[in-house]
């Protein structure tokens, strides 16, 4: 489905990514571990369109990616769900949701049916009842942190990219979340998570790539992985232990 080769990418001095190769499977959770500056945010910038990469390829289903705007992402197959709650607080919860998927001069979703579609996608992994009509930024975080999920399930994309998408979740939209992730991997998409929950990564993952120091140091199966061996990857040259 996905393929990443050589990626690099370089802010001033520092060198943020490094020659970074990877393959996603359709069809499968693939977990992205890193400690913080180890190249996992940059890498989702990466595939969301958000910079441009100084070296390497991105190809999807075997065509490169040559786009350089989160549009050109999104228009092959590309969403992406961040950590920060990006929302226009002054919109409701179904033109948040429904963001990006009309056209200029006309709705590709009729007014009537706006709110209908917004709860259709909630429904499919939110337990909290969340009213399309309401103000986005009068919501609970956790609400919102639901809204902006819904924004990229409702494009319906081939590659879901959930950043920390959890973290503000109580356990009941949690779990449902990650049952949600399941469906969708065994419908045929393939899912990137970023998580720094070892429990999350060893119950949800298929395939797991451990960054480090801008450097891809692992990617493979999760069975042939243990908790103690993902920490010690993750630990800095000058942390690690063993």
């Amino acid at each position: 489905m996905l393929e990443i080769s050589g990626l690099t990418k370089r802010y001033g001095e520092t060198l943020a990514l490094s020659g970074a190769t990877i393959t996603f499977r359709p069809g499968t959770i693939h977990t992205i571990l890193g400690e913080n500056g180890s190249g996992k945010s940059t890498l989702v910038k990466l595939l969301s369109g958000i910079v441009a990469p100084d070296s390497g390829t991105i190809r999807m289903e075997g065509r490169e990616i040559t786009a350089r705007s989160p549009a050109g992402f999104r228009e092959a197959g590309f969403a992406t769900a961040f950590q920060e709650v990006l929302i226009a607080p002054d919109r409701s919860v179904k033109d948040n949701i429904l963001l990006g998927l009309d056209g200029f001069f006309r709705r590709h979703i009729p007014r009537s049916g706006r709110a209908a579609r917004s709860a259709e996608v909630l429904s499919r992994f939110a337990c909290t009842k969340i009213d399309p009509e309401a103000l986005a930024g009068a919501l609970p975080l956790a609400a919102q942190q639901l809204v902006v999920l819904a924004r990229a399930v409702a494009r319906a994309p081939k590659v879901l990219i959930l950043d920390e998408i959890t973290a503000a979740l109580d356990f009941a939209d949690r779990d449902s979340v990650f049952a949600f992730m399941k469906r969708s991997a065994a419908s045929g998409a393939t899912l990137l998570f970023i998580t720094h929950r070892m429990d999350e990564v060893m119950a949800l993952s298929d395939d797991i790539s451990v960054l480090r120091s801008g450097q891809v140091v692992r990617s493979g199966p999760r069975a042939d992985a243990t908790p103690s061996e993902l920490l010690s990857l993750m630990a800095p040259e000058g942390g690690r232990h063993g």
